[in-house]
């Protein structure tokens, strides 16, 4: 994959990496199907983890978000495996990090909290009331609420900042 990429990509025009692929599977752990959960393995921790690899011979710099969650923070039922993942992904970033800091690549992780977008299919007007009610703001997030997170992290305003995971959440207080 890395050498189709490079055919097509300079490396001094890539510095930046989001991984923000996902999508919820909300089911009692007894009812995970192993097909559900290898889809969110594959696309949760799997995924990030290839696409890392075959891009970072492109990147002569810069940094890697990833997005994980901060439903791994707290126990609610039926987000066990996505959690887990989610988790899994949060000690990848450590470790990229880590493995890529010599290179000038800093590695962070943003962990959003209920943010009002298609996932899992959108929310109703009663589990956004409940979500909002577990926030120390009183609602839920917007997408722009995480974006601007990730872009400060892209800035070399936060150069400084490295193998961090940040919630973006409103403070999920449950």
């Amino acid at each position: 994959m890395a050498e189709a990429l490079s055919a097509t990509w300079d490396r001094a025009d890539f510095d930046h990496l989001v991984n923000n692929a996902g999508y919820g599977l909300y089911n009692p752990i007894e009812t995970v199907t192993e097909a559900e959960f290898d889809g969110l393995f594959n696309v949760h921790l799997k995924g990030p983890f290839f696409l890392t690899q075959a891009l970072l011979p492109l990147m002569a710099r810069g940094q890697i978000v990833n997005l994980t969650s901060a439903t791994n923070r707290v126990a609610t039922a039926g987000v066990a495996p996505y959690a887990a993942f989610k988790g899994g992904l949060e000690v990848l970033t450590r470790y990229m990090a880590k493995e890529f800091g010599d290179r000038g690549i800093r590695a962070n992780a943003v962990a959003p909290g209920a943010v009002r977008t298609d996932l899992g299919g959108g929310l109703n007007d009663e589990f956004e009331a409940l979500l909002a009610g577990q926030t120390a703001l009183g609602r839920v997030g917007e997408p722009d609420d995480v974006g601007r997170m990730i872009a400060s992290l892209l800035s070399d305003d936060n150069a400084w900042v490295n193998a961090q995971t940040i919630e973006v959440a409103g403070g999920y207080v449950i």
